[in-house]
């Protein structure tokens, strides 16, 4: 996060800013932002981190409320937990493969069977650092954590989206799960809406085939299928699932009644995430069929660039049109 972005003392301040630069601002940099205006509002937030350099402005501003466990996500999960007793909400900040899968215990017993306002922060979630390879992928966290009794998961589809969420969640008495990416991505929203947890955002109304995405990417790909879709005379519906657990059943249930099939798009695992979730409230309803599109359930070894990985697992515009075509014809 650069200097001149720490200066935003306000949540007002910090998410007009964002809205007015969020084709250039990273996700996790939105979120620094937010969490730092939180904290000055509220002395008893904490911070920790896994050595994690973008809550930097934060040591140096409010080093009372932060502090940093070095790389032991197990160990930060653990004291975060243990702050909570004089310290509400804390928030434990990791990259998202470490934060969740190296930390899954902690999190299982510590914070969600204690159901404590522990906020874990995972970053450089799905493919984002698919340079550094499958040790850096994030492909199964969102189905791990949203097993977990009293746990809220929450992906955000832009920045502005990521600082309203820290705001939402900050405000949650449980335990959340919230993933970022790791780059700056298009905006999804044209003008400023109002977020809230729970809720799903409709982009689109529902139409023959439902679009139900999560997350930065999968969005962007949701619109452009739906729009490619809508000129060749065939209606899409689009959601924004931005929270994954709970689910709005009701949006969906309400978006799919008339639609033939429901495509639903994320940067993680098909199985499991948001697809698994949308598949298990749509087939008890007696819903339309579902088609997943995410990371095949396969050993993901490949290393590249994130849009080159994106492309390659089929989370691609491409993929979304030919596979709701073919579950109409």
């Amino acid at each position: 996060m650069s200097s001149d972005l720490a200066v935003r003392r306000t949540v007002a301040e910090v998410l007009d800013h964002v809205w007015e630069n969020r084709s250039t601002i990273q996700g996790r940099d939105a979120y620094a932002m937010m969490l730092l205006a939180l904290a000055r509002e509220n002395p008893n937030l904490a911070c920790l981190t896994a050595d994690m350099n973008f809550e930097d402005h934060f040591a140096r501003e409010l080093p009372r409320q932060h502090v940093d466990l070095g790389i032991a996500e197990q160990n930060m999960i653990g004291v975060a937990a243990g702050m909570t007793v004089s310290a509400r909400p804390v928030f434990a900040n990791g990259m998202s493969p470490f934060a969740v899968a190296r930390a899954y215990e902690q999190i299982k017993i510590d914070v969600a069977g204690a159901n404590l306002p522990v906020k874990i922060v995972g970053t450089h979630a799905g493919l984002a650092s698919g340079h550094y390879g499958p040790t850096h992928h994030s492909l199964e966290d969102i189905g791990m954590v949203r097993m977990l009794p009293n746990m809220t998961v929450v992906v955000p589809a832009d920045a502005f989206e990521a600082a309203q969420a820290t705001v939402a969640i900050a405000e949650d008495p449980g335990p959340v799960y919230l993933r970022l990416g790791r780059g700056a991505t298009s905006p999804l929203y044209a003008r400023r809406t109002a977020f809230v947890l729970g809720r799903a955002s409709v982009l689109r109304p529902p139409g023959r085939v439902l679009f139900v995405a999560t997350g930065p990417h999968p969005n962007l790909v949701a619109a452009e299928a739906a729009r490619e879709l809508a000129a060749r005379g065939v209606s899409a519906g689009h959601l924004n699932m931005h929270t994954v657990k709970p689910l709005d059943e009701e949006a969906v249930l309400h978006a799919s009644a008339n639609a033939e099939v429901v495509v639903t798009i994320e940067d993680h695992r098909a199985l499991g995430g948001l697809g698994g979730a949308v598949c298990e409230v749509v087939a008890e309803a007696g819903g339309p069929p579902v088609r997943r599109i995410g990371v095949p359930d396969v050993h993901y070894d490949l290393v590249g660039g994130e849009e080159f990985l994106l492309h390659h697992a089929g989370i691609n515009v491409g993929n979304a049109v030919k596979q709701a075509l073919d579950a109409l014809a």
